[in-house]
């Protein structure tokens, strides 16, 4: 099953990691340098122009992480993927 991230991007729900708000992940420092990373290395996904909610981690099978920004909050994430997982 997938998960719609927003802007009609979807990734497959057994590749996420970690489901994080934004806010409270961007305050520490070590997070941020991750994200800088990320970003020069081409591991990161802005998957709208709109503010952002939720950063999202995954690891497809056979490559490597990459970090999704949605607009949409981590609490409505999480609700759509614990509805996939019980189907």
């Amino acid at each position: 099953m997938y998960l719609h991230l927003g802007n009609n991007i979807s990734i497959p729900s057994d590749d996420i990691i970690g489901i994080f708000d934004i806010d409270n992940a961007t305050t520490s420092k070590i997070t941020r340098n991750y994200l800088k990373a990320a970003e020069e290395e081409g591991m990161l996904t802005a998957v709208s122009g709109e503010l952002p909610k939720s950063l999202i981690v995954s690891c497809p099978r056979g490559s490597w992480q990459r970090i999704y920004i949605s607009p949409l909050a981590p609490a409505t994430l999480l609700g759509r993927l614990e509805s996939i997982r019980k189907h």
